[in-house]
């Protein structure tokens, strides 16, 4: 008799565990990478490329559009109006007009006035702040950053009712002490513009300067009282040249604003005659497009305000980074 003789089934094969895992190359790793920051790059700054050409780009090309025409009417004034392109003449005709150049004149003397009283202002303020030696810091924050919440507009009002005889209790009361002073005179409008401008942006700019102030190592500071330095000799000497780039911003940032100065003289023009429809670039701007009704020459001297205003920041960048180097230099 024979016996069978039985097989054991075959162990079933593990094929994935047999099969080599597929490797990727450092090279395709590092690009994979690459197009993830490069995406995450992208989305992150959309949004803002997206506010500047809308904010930004298309408002600059439409007044660069606009200066290079004007409407005329042909026929001696009787004809109907039609746009004609001028070329520069727009150009020729700010550039060679008076009132635009005393308007620039006037800023440049608002900004010699107001720049540094306005960084020196808020340094001092941050670094007192942040010597320790007023109480109640967070109050005095809260109390100097206060104005720069009221709206500008706001402000001028304000402002104007101190500054206007007959309704001001300030000159009332230095009037009797017999001291006569016309804010709003024609030595003193600018000085005047200058105290609406300081009181609304001083105590923000303190707190830029203040959160800068914070960064600093506390070790530096302790190195510098061990070594002798005084409070001041701290300040001016361990601190400030510390927190030289956020002053450098403020300064930028305050030279722009304060070329688009308009706000403050538009309201106080109302109760002086020293402030004209044109005392400023940018009021005669306002006056030229909506009362004249001559927008080409608007956006003219738009884009003649622009280019100044790229300049100057052009050239506080390019002395800072010249003054960074040269420090970087000597060392």
């Amino acid at each position: 008799m024979t016996t069978p003789v039985t097989t054991p089934a075959s162990a079933p094969v593990n094929v994935s565990a047999a099969a080599p895992a597929p490797t990727t190359s450092p090279r395709t790793a590092r690009k994979s990478a690459r197009r993830r920051e490069l995406g995450a790059a992208g989305a992150l700054m959309t949004p803002f490329f997206i506010l500047l050409v809308t904010v930004f780009l298309i408002p600059v090309a439409t007044a660069v559009w606009l200066s290079f025409f004007s409407d005329d009417q042909p026929g001696l004034g009787f004809g109907p109006e039609r746009t004609v392109f001028v070329g520069l003449r727009s150009y020729t005709a700010v550039l060679t007009d008076p009132t635009f150049l005393s308007g620039l004149g006037t800023v440049v003397l608002y900004c010699v006035i107001y720049i540094p009283l306005m960084v020196i202002g808020a340094l001092a303020l941050a670094l007192l702040l942040d010597s320790g030696v007023v109480r109640l810091r967070s109050w005095a924050q809260l109390g100097l950053f206060l104005p720069h919440a009221v709206p500008g507009i706001i402000a001028a009002v304000i402002w104007l009712y101190l500054y206007t005889p007959g309704l001001s209790p300030v000159i009332d009361l230095l009037g009797k002490a017999d001291i006569t002073i016309d804010f709003l005179g024609v030595h003193t409008v600018v000085p005047s513009i200058v105290n609406i401008a300081l009181w609304s942006n001083l105590g923000y700019n303190m707190v830029v300067f203040y959160a800068a102030l914070q960064a600093v190592p506390r070790e530096v500071i302790e190195a510098s009282v061990v070594d002798g330095a005084g409070p001041v000799r701290t300040a001016l000497q361990i601190k400030t040249p510390l927190v030289r780039s956020s002053v450098v911003m403020v300064a930028m940032f305050t030279l722009i604003f304060a070329l688009q100065l308009f706000t403050e003289p538009m309201l106080l023009s109302q109760s002086t005659p020293m402030i004209s429809s044109r005392f400023s670039p940018s009021m005669y701007i306002y006056d030229a497009a909506f009362t004249r009704n001559n927008y080409g020459l608007a956006a003219a001297a738009s884009v003649v305000l622009l280019v100044c205003t790229i300049a100057l920041s052009y050239g506080v960048t390019r002395w800072t980074n010249r003054s960074d180097a040269a420090e970087e230099d000597a060392r």
